[in-house]
């Protein structure tokens, strides 16, 4: 029987099973890193990634559909008499995978780790979270948006408005339709440039908002829709350049725990931003079982959301998964239960760091097909796989983001020291990395 509306019922049926077959979406660094975090749940009979890397291959079995191919995903997960599905990336979540099963009576009874279509407007579109941050009382930049209808309107209000000013395009441009401008005239071209198809679709719409100054970080939360859990927090490093210079990129590295997030902070992000999101999630109606991704920036030791994501953050994962000491599993079991609130997040006391190694040119042109040398004298880190493809046995690189080394340590120094040390031990033609990353911290 179809289901009539968007509420997050229970999953009784998963919690009769000892042992499940889980099917993973995605094929980045961050899919990687839950893929080894599941594998060490004994709830896990078996792991499917669709479509996986060389990395995933190690943690299940790596399938060859796109996690956007709805079709093609149900046949899979017929086929494999799948229980649960983790969604890695945005784009599958944007675009209603959990519609999608939710909506199917053949696929209704597996549990979609993930929101609604609806809920991940809040990552799929700009004006979307600005409005809903607004309605909500949830602290962010003033902001304005604009189409190509309010083109002359919107070049007025950046003539206008104080220096630097963020410019955002509304839809999903990977992770690439954020700029900040520190004039007038370069962010009008800008605006011009994406309301001309710059970013594509995506920047059919463009918010224009206040620049905010501070130190940035990232706080995650799993939630069910009523309730909600909260894992370690991280920071990342956008910038291509040492010394937080240069293009942004995809995520250049991140540290956990973040020394200035202390209880003080974290207590007015959960009164001030996760309550009132989850609140407004709530209320709103929105089926939303999976991860809220908060994009926070504190300003003056006051948090303010840059933006929200409805999934995971890479390359945070990358160390938020090593710190989580719960069963990931059990966890996902929890939210579709709806009994997150009876859980408690343990948290592993050392440091994670980890230092993204990526491709020469990158975030611009780039090769591909560059092969990878020096992986068996890793000693003490996580290598997470990101670009990278094995051909026969030989590894290359095939993405500007080829891999992740994470470290544990003492402290953020040990754990920077360990994963640079690591990173230098590994060799391609072109390979780059920051040797900066969490040095602000310490």
């Amino acid at each position: 029987m179809l289901l009539k509306n968007c509420s997050n019922p229970p999953f009784p049926y998963l919690y009769r099973k000892k042992r499940m077959n889980l099917l993973l979406l995605g094929n980045g660094g961050r899919e990687h890193a839950i893929a080894w975090k599941i594998r060490q749940s004994p709830l896990c009979s078996r792991l499917l990634i669709a479509p996986g890397n060389s990395g995933t291959a190690a943690c299940g079995e790596n399938v060859p559909v796109k996690p956007t191919d709805f079709e093609a995903l149900k046949q899979l997960a017929l086929r494999e008499n799948i229980d649960m599905v983790i969604v890695g990336p945005e784009d599958p979540l944007v675009q209603g995978v959990w519609d999608f099963f939710r909506h199917d009576e053949q696929l209704q009874h597996i549990l979609v780790v993930g929101p609604s279509q609806e809920g991940a407007r809040l990552e799929g579109s700009k004006a979307f979270a600005k409005v809903f941050m607004q309605e909500f009382g949830i602290p962010t930049a003033a902001y304005r948006e604009f189409d190509a209808g309010s083109l002359d309107e919107g070049l007025a209000y950046i003539a206008a408005h104080a220096t630097p000013i963020v410019l955002k395009a509304d839809g999903l441009a990977a992770g690439k339709g954020v700029v900040i401008c520190t004039d007038a005239e370069e962010a009008q071209q800008e605006f011009r440039a994406m309301l001309g198809g710059k970013f594509g679709a995506a920047g059919a719409r463009v918010v224009v908002e206040a620049f905010l100054s501070g130190i940035e970080f990232s706080v995650f939360a799993l939630t069910d829709g009523q309730s909600y859990a909260m894992l370690p927090e991280a920071k990342d490093y956008k910038r291509i350049g040492e010394g937080d210079t240069g293009l942004n990129t995809g995520g250049m590295g991140a540290v956990s725990p973040v020394p200035f997030a202390d209880a003080t902070m974290m207590e007015k992000v959960k009164i001030r931003i996760i309550e009132p999101t989850i609140r407004g999630i709530r209320e709103r109606g929105m089926a939303y079982q999976g991860f809220v991704f908060f994009g926070l920036i504190s300003v003056a030791g006051e948090p303010y959301v840059i933006e929200y994501n409805c999934r995971l953050g890479d390359p945070e994962t990358e160390v938020v998964l090593p710190r989580l000491e719960n069963d990931l599993v059990e966890l996902f079991l929890a939210m579709g239960q709806g009994k997150l609130q009876e859980t408690s997040i343990r948290t592993d006391v050392r440091a994670a760091s980890t230092v993204v190694l990526v491709s020469g040119g990158y975030p611009e042109a780039y090769d591909k097909g560059i092969p990878i040398y020096g992986l068996e004298k890793v000693e003490g880190s996580i290598v997470f796989h990101a670009g990278i493809k094995d051909q026969n046995g030989q590894l290359l690189s095939d993405g500007g983001r080829v891999m992740a080394v994470t470290s544990y340590g003492a402290d953020l120094q040990e754990a920077l020291s360990r994963s640079n040390t690591n990173a230098e031990r590994i060799q391609f033609e072109g390979k780059y990395f920051r040797r900066d990353i969490g040095l602000d911290l310490v």
